[in-house]
């Protein structure tokens, strides 16, 4: 059993930031209080520090099983909580594609043996696998994901005869991926007649456009609130689908809930003339007008969820042309780190930035005693230096893939040290072995 006693930290909680000890007990924030002491705890003196709940990422690809060159759960779960997220929620594009109950059971069997954060999997849904979706159990997963776009063969779902079945007899979350394909592929071939294999990366987001993203995201709410399902919309990208999201009503009891990602929040099209297809992702970054348009959401609650959508490939396919490299990049090892960043800048409160990395989504998916500092609840906790800078270098990076988009960038904060579940698994740049994480479970 680890006990810890952590002195003097600055609390940012539930909207609120103060100086106040907080005393771990095995896995569990066990009191919070002024002059604590405990002769059989070790003490930690985080003066200076901030002291968050660990961010709660609701979107990784980490590869496993089945596509391990590019990543694997074991490292990917280690870069994350040296970035200060404690539990993730993974994607069930892994090969196998996770369409079975069977193939799902597997996924947290890989889970317990190789993971150091806390871990969900998402189930995934298809055109024939209504079910299987059926028979997911809404206690121990997250929800189930939907591909309305940007993913190959049956996990493809953008037959609106599909869709209806699977909102309409769903009874837990779904989580969708929205881009219209036929839109998408009809900008594809006129780009590519008219520019060829050597198209450069900046007609992405043209290509991928907001049209494509608006008559798919806008289908997804039309068919939750015809059927009054439990919908949220991943990794919104632009201004003009902001409009389908409501924030007149607390999250705990929207229907309809959103996430931005932090690419799209740091990144835009600007940035593809330097950064080529490394930032290349599905959805795309676009325009500064539609990052402030998203910061904005953000900080009037229309987008609820702030997380990475983590998905690593090997910098030999990034360095790809257009029509070869794949989407996605890594991203939980900095993730906080950038948030952070845009506090400094004045783009969010760290308040309001705490409550999108671990809040809302505790909130949003349900999950039981994570998500905040509060007494019974288990200790994910991360200590923040706001007074060490910190450069992401090859070196510092744990990624599988062995790069970053953020390379050479220099945070004003430092993750200095993670718990999960009590135990202290990253501190002062190492990984502390000899704890995996737990499988997440939901109150509903």
């Amino acid at each position: 059993m680890s006990k810890y006693l952590l002195k003097n930290g600055t609390i940012i909680n539930e909207g609120k930031q103060f100086v106040t000890d907080v005393l771990i007990d095995d896995k569990i924030i066990e009191k919070i209080g002024d002059n604590l002491s405990d002769s059989t705890a070790t003490v930690i003196d985080i003066e200076g520090k901030y002291l968050i709940p660990g961010m709660i990422d609701d979107q990784v690809h980490f590869r496993e099983p089945g596509i391990t060159y590019k990543a694997e759960l074991r490292t990917e779960s280690r870069a994350a909580v040296a970035g200060g997220i404690t539990s993730f929620m993974e994607m069930p594009n892994t090969v196998p594609n996770t369409l079975t109950q069977e193939l799902l059971e597997e996924k947290y069997k890989l889970g317990s043996e190789k993971s150091i954060a806390n871990y969900s999997f998402f189930m995934g849904a298809s055109n024939e696998n209504i079910d299987e979706v059926l028979k997911t159990n809404p206690k121990n997963v997250c929800g189930v994901k939907v591909f309305m776009g940007s993913s190959t063969g049956n996990m493809l779902v953008d037959n609106e005869t599909t869709l209806t079945n699977i909102f309409s007899k769903c009874n837990m979350l779904i989580a969708t991926h929205c881009e219209d394909e036929a839109t998408i592929r009809k900008n594809l071939a006129e780009y590519k007649a008219k520019y060829g294999e050597n198209m450069p990366i900046k007609y992405h987001p043209e290509i991928r456009n907001a049209e494509a993203c608006y008559l798919s995201s806008s289908l997804a709410v039309k068919l939750a609130k015809k059927y009054n399902t439990r919908l949220h919309i991943l990794h919104l990208s632009t201004a003009v689908e902001l409009d389908l999201f409501d924030n007149s009503i607390p999250l705990k009891d929207k229907r309809i809930t959103a996430e931005a990602c932090v690419h799209h929040l740091w990144f835009t099209d600007k940035d593809y003339d330097e950064k080529g297809t490394l930032i290349k992702w599905n959805p795309a970054v676009k325009s500064q007008k539609d990052q402030d348009a998203i910061w904005q959401a953000v900080n009037d609650n229309r987008i609820d969820v702030l997380a990475t959508d983590h998905a690593p490939h090997t910098l030999e396919e990034k360095n790809k042309g257009y029509f070869e490299a794949p989407s996605g990049g890594p991203l939980v090892q900095t993730a906080v780190q950038a948030i952070l960043q845009k506090v400094k800048e004045g783009k969010i409160t760290i308040e309001k930035a705490v409550e999108k990395m671990s809040h809302a989504p505790a909130i949003c998916f349900q999950i039981e005693k994570r998500g905040f500092i509060k007494e019974g609840y288990f200790a994910d906790l991360v200590v923040v230096d706001p007074n060490t800078p910190f450069t992401v270098t090859k070196e510092n990076i744990l990624y599988k893939c062995g790069w970053s988009p953020f390379e050479n960038v220099t945070f004003d904060y430092t993750i200095d040290t993670t718990f999960v579940n009590g135990n202290i698994v990253y501190k002062s740049g190492k990984i502390i072995e000899g704890n995996n994480g737990m499988r997440l479970t939901f109150n509903r």
